[in-house]
């Protein structure tokens, strides 16, 4: 039964990160990220290690996309105000 759950997160882990490198939109590839960071954590959790998979919880899923949001955000901002400039 533990090699099953393992080879499922396995599949899980290398659908989303293969999702997460095929996406283009980069504000969509950040949120893809972050389920990518979920899968991970749930198979480091499968793998008896909570203590990564709360670190991966913390900085993959969360903090990881929401700086890559805000950085998205504002290069599009900024890239409209010197369009308007010209």
């Amino acid at each position: 039964m533990d090699h099953l759950l393992i080879a499922v997160a396995l599949v899980l882990v290398a659908a989303g990160a293969t999702v997460a490198v095929a996406t283009r939109d980069p504000a969509r590839q950040s949120l893809v990220l972050a389920v990518l960071g979920v899968l991970l954590a749930v198979l480091f959790t499968v793998l008896q290690a909570p203590d990564v998979a709360l670190s991966q919880l913390a900085v993959g899923s969360a903090l990881t996309p929401l700086l890559l949001l805000l950085t998205v955000r504002k290069v599009r901002r900024r890239g409209q105000r010197e369009g308007d400039d010209e």
